[in-house]
This record gives C-alpha cells, sequence and structure tokens, in this order.
C-alpha cells in the first residue's frame, strides 16, 4: 500500500507541475495576448504581473516536477491560484449568461486545484522520488 501512496503522490505532484509549467510557457509565446487579456480584466502593472507570472509557473512548475522544495512551492502555487482566481475569475462581477458560467467555472475548478495544492504541500509521500528526498520518509 505504500507504494501505491508514493506512485499516486508522485504523480499528482508532476502533473500539478505540468499544469503550472505549461501555462507559464504560453505565457511567453502569447505574452501580447496574455497582456490583453489581463487589461480586459483591470489588471495593472501588467508587465511586472505577467512576467512575474511565467517565472513562478516556469520555475515552480520545473521544481514541482523534479521534487525540488515541493511543500514551498505548492503553498506558494495554492496562493497564486487563490489571487488569479480573484482577480481574473470575478465570475460575481459578469451579468449572467455564458461568460459569467465560464468565469464560475474557472474559479471553481482553481479552487479544487488549490485544494490539491494544500494537500500536496501537507504530504509526507511527495518526497518520494525526488531532488530532496526527506530521511524521514516512510520505507516500504
Amino acid at each position: 500500500m505504500l507504494n501505491l501512496q508514493k506512485t499516486c503522490a508522485f504523480s499528482g505532484r508532476v502533473l500539478l507541475g505540468l499544469y503550472f509549467l505549461i501555462p507559464g510557457i504560453s505565457k511567453i509565446t502569447g505574452f501580447e495576448a496574455t497582456s490583453v487579456y489581463m487589461a480586459e480584466h483591470g489588471m495593472v502593472l501588467i508587465p511586472f504581473f505577467l512576467v512575474l507570472t511565467i517565472i513562478l509557473q516556469v520555475g515552480g512548475g520545473i521544481c514541482l516536477i523534479l521534487g525540488f522544495r515541493i511543500h514551498e512551492n505548492a503553498l506558494m502555487f495554492a496562493a497564486l491560484t487563490l489571487v488569479i482566481s480573484l482577480v481574473m475569475h470575478d465570475f460575481w462581477n459578469l451579468e449572467s449568461g455564458i461568460q459569467q458560467a465560464h468565469e464560475t467555472q474557472n474559479f471553481v475548478k482553481n479552487m479544487a486545484i488549490m485544494a490539491g495544492l494544500l494537500a500536496l504541500s501537507a504530504s509526507r509521500y511527495v518526497t518520494a522520488w525526488s531532488l530532496n528526498k526527506q530521511k524521514s520518509e516512510p520505507q516500504s
């Protein structure tokens, strides 16, 4: 059973890492389009926050995949996900309709991802097959 827990923790960690890495890369290739999207949501200091988000998503995504500073990166991504959800998926400011439904769905999805990140930050099995494997990890 312990090997199954380690495998699930490893798989979840890698998938969450990819979830942030891939959009981080697409923000680089679609920098202008992402800037326009952020402006449509009333974002300020767009170049600063977009570059910061790219650095966090690409760097943190790679760290999660490789298993480096897992707990810290998971907490950082949980906070980032909450902020992005509140600013960019503000369904409560939209009229009823397809756009509000789309933003509501994105907001709820992000809350589920945030929950997964919080669980990842608290799990003792996530260090299996990682760069920062802990000595206190349970043995199989």
